[in-house]
């Protein structure tokens, strides 16, 4: 790190959720898993509106501070920075009032799935906007897409216990 001043430091800290974006093999996983750990406290008790507010405020100060991380660090998007993990995963919890755990994990695996494989248009997303907004924004199609799936099979579950649930 290069010679940082108190709000560089500040900055780098928020982006990679102090220690969870140094722990070793796949950061990117660490950060979903610590906002997973995070969401029944941080995020999923609020109403739709202000989880929404919460996801909004996440993106701006989350592409600020990897705006600032990336400078500070000296690289483009580095994978010590996991804040974007953060939006991206409760983006995908988003829709939901309530997910029983099976559904939480599915969430988790759905959006590491599109996180880490960037379907179209995600991959070209992360260049649509300039430094650590481009980084967010990709982890937003990542959740998007990790949301319509999450709804997808929970859809198919109710589906699937509907019709086999008549006989009791």
């Amino acid at each position: 790190m290069k010679h940082t001043n108190v709000s560089d430091r500040l900055a780098t800290a928020f982006a990679t959720l102090g220690p969870v974006g140094h722990l070793p093999k796949g950061p990117g996983t660490w950060g979903s898993a610590a906002a997973v750990i995070a969401a029944p406290f941080l995020f999923m008790p609020f109403s739709l509106m202000t989880r929404s507010l919460i996801l909004a405020a996440l993106f701006v100060v989350g592409s600020l501070a990897a705006t600032r991380a990336e400078t500070v660090l000296g690289k483009k998007d580095p994978g010590c920075v996991v804040i974007d993990e953060v939006l991206g995963q409760w983006l995908t919890f988003l829709p939901f009032s309530i997910l029983p755990t099976w559904q939480v994990l599915a969430g988790f695996f759905f959006f590491r799935l599109f996180d880490i494989t960037k379907p179209f248009p995600i991959r070209r997303s992360e260049n649509w906007l300039p430094a650590g907004w481009g980084v967010m924004l990709d982890d937003v199609l990542a959740g998007l897409y990790a949301a319509a799936a999450l709804f997808a099979a929970r859809w198919m579950f109710v589906t699937w216990v509907a019709k086999h649930a008549g006989g009791m």
